[in-house]
This record gives C-alpha cells, sequence and structure tokens, in this order.
C-alpha cells in the first residue's frame, strides 16, 4: 500500500501516545472532577480533533507533493526539523518531581465536554505540525503522490490514540494514582519518546524523495 516501516511507525505512535502530554492531563482532569462518563466523552472528542487533524494533513500533503517537488522539500526539511527539536525537547527539558492534574473544571454537559475536547486538540497548532512531519517518512517513495499511505498511517495514529485515551478514561481513578506515584515512568517515556524523535528526524532528513 505504499508504505514502508509498518511495525516502527506502530511502536513510535503508541509510545507517542502513551507519554502523559496536554491530552492525558485533560482527560484525567475531567474524569477525576467530573466522573468516568465526562472523561470518556473528552477523549472521544480529542480523538475526533486528531482525526480532523489527519484528514487536513493528508490532503495538504497529497496537494503539496503533486503540485511542487520543491515545496515537498521544503515540508520535509521543516518537518525533519520539527521531530529533532521534539527530541531535544523532550529529552532536555528540566521537569517538575509531579504531575499536576487541574480539576477545576465546570459541570458541562456531555455535548459541551466532547466539543470542547475537539477544540482542545483541533486548536493545538503541534498536532498539526506532527502529522506534517511524521507522516512522509514511512511512505514509499514511489507512493508519495497517492494520498492512501498517508491516510493509512494517519488513521492508524488516530486509532491508537483514541484507543489510548477512552482507557485512560475509563481507569482514571486508578492510572492518575499510578502516574503520579510512578513519575520516573513518564521520565523514562520521555527520554525514549525524544531518542526516536530524533532518530526519525534525521532518517527524515537524510531520505530521497
Amino acid at each position: 500500500m505504499g508504505i514502508v516501516n509498518y511495525e516502527a511507525f506502530l511502536l513510535a505512535s503508541v509510545l507517542l501516545n502513551i507519554t502523559p502530554g496536554a491530552d492525558t492531563m485533560y482527560i484525567l482532569g475531567r474524569s477525576i472532577a467530573q466522573g468516568k462518563k465526562a472523561g470518556l466523552y473528552s477523549a472521544i472528542g480529542i480523538g475526533t480533533g486528531a482525526l480532523i487533524h489527519c484528514v487536513f494533513a493528508v490532503l495538504g500533503l497529497s496537494i503539496i507533493i503533486a503540485k511542487s517537488a520543491l515545496a515537498f522539500q521544503i515540508v520535509k526539511y521543516a518537518g525533519a526539523g520539527y521531530l529533532i527539536f521534539l527530541g531535544l525537547k523532550m529529552l532536555l527539558t528540566k521537569r517538575d518531581s509531579a504531575f499536576e492534574l487541574k480539576d477545576t473544571h465546570k459541570k458541562l454537559s456531555g455535548k459541551r465536554i466532547y466539543l470542547s475536547g475537539i477544540l482542545t486538540n483541533v486548536l493545538n497548532p503541534k498536532v498539526a505540525l506532527f502529522f506534517l512531519a511524521f507522516l512522509p517518512q514511512f511512505v514509499d517513495p514511489e507512493s508519495v503522490e497517492n494520498p492512501l499511505p498517508f491516510l493509512i498511517l494517519g488513521l492508524t495514529f488516530v486509532t491508537t490514540g483514541t484507543l489510548w485515551c477512552l482507557a485512560l478514561a475509563f481507569f482514571s481513578s486508578k492510572l492518575s494514582k499510578s502516574i503520579r506515584e510512578n513519575y520516573n515512568i513518564k521520565k523514562w517515556l520521555d527520554r525514549i519518546t525524544g531518542g526516536i524523535f530524533i532518530a526519525m528526524g534525521i532518517k527524515l532528513a537524510l531520505s530521497e524523495k
């Protein structure tokens, strides 16, 4: 289907999704403050937002590649630089000794929580940049003008992320306590994922279209 190293992509996707970040903290905050149901609505909303990013990234990459080889090279090197930046940031950033979970969310309807989850993800430009940087390196150079491999990779990432978010919301009370008590797990996940991002960024920069 024009995809290379799918297993590596799947591993990197899972590592990224389980590394606690803004989405994780948002879901935990909703779940702790308003219950499991609110957490599930939040998770589905965030998954929907990621799907929107995925569709726009696939369409954008397809148009760029079809219209201009130079433009794609610019996107490729910018993406490589962004992945390396993310990796270095995860490796070098000094973190607090514990997580801070905000549980001050007001009571909202399921629909409003769902829409809030969508906006939380859609309005995060880092998600869009990540899709643009992450997907191209797992597509066969001979298939870069075909949107299908980009779509399959994007949907894989969204699916693994949504499943993790749903599990996080479902088991929120136990997981939030576990994450707080085992902060070293997050630090090691950050280091592993950061190293993977740097390696992928270098690989993307050195690859030929």
